[in-house]
């Protein structure tokens, strides 16, 4: 729930949206880049915004994008664009992002969509019964002591992982779950892997 101002939306009729609708999805590659409108900046959008409507609303964008075909060779590659990124509950931007908004946001950049919350990106895809027949891209889940799943991250090559713990982070990953070698124990317990894509 929130609220806009009124001049931030605009009517629709049920042509339009369905029109829009149809719009192969566009998605911003790049840190930050700006929607322009008369050669003057509206406003900037990061990484991962959609902005595939900006010619209805009149507006321009001239950096690149992303379509809406799946490249799940670039997830690794794309995760690691994140790195060191701050974590922030309900995160979404290199400016400051939550383990499900990591997950969430690399799989769009790569052209899947995924859910909000670790619980439903749990419910995707394929289980895997050992970790050796993961590959790079694959999701692993996390669960507490009551068994609930609270944790996700981006299973890599060589039993590692990428996830947002503090920041985004590599970290070791085995049967039991996520080795903090730093810390020198294990942070989060393993509840499953799941092939998505």
């Amino acid at each position: 729930m929130g609220w806009i101002d009124n001049a931030q939306f605009t009517d629709l009729t049920s042509e339009e949206f369905a029109k829009l609708s149809e719009q192969e999805p566009k998605t911003v590659v790049d840190l930050v880049e700006f929607i322009l409108k008369d050669n003057a900046i509206l406003f900037p959008v990061s990484i991962g915004s959609t902005i595939q409507n900006c010619g209805f609303l009149g507006h321009r964008f001239e950096g690149q994008t992303s379509g809406g075909s799946v490249q799940k060779k670039s997830i690794p590659q794309t995760a690691f664009r994140f790195l060191n990124t701050p974590y922030r509950k309900g995160g979404k931007s290199p400016f400051g992002i939550d383990e499900v908004g990591f997950t969430q946001i690399v799989y769009k950049l790569c052209g899947l969509l995924l859910p909000r919350t670790a619980t439903e990106q749990s419910t995707l895809g394929e289980v895997l019964s050992f970790i050796e027949e993961s590959e790079p891209r694959d999701l692993a889940f996390f669960d507490d002591e009551e068994g609930r799943i609270i944790h996700v991250g981006i299973v890599l090559e060589n039993n590692y992982i990428i996830h947002a713990a503090g920041q985004v982070c590599v970290d070791r990953l085995d049967q039991t779950g996520i080795f903090n070698v730093a810390k020198n124990t294990h942070t989060h317990q393993l509840r499953l892997i799941k092939s998505i894509v």
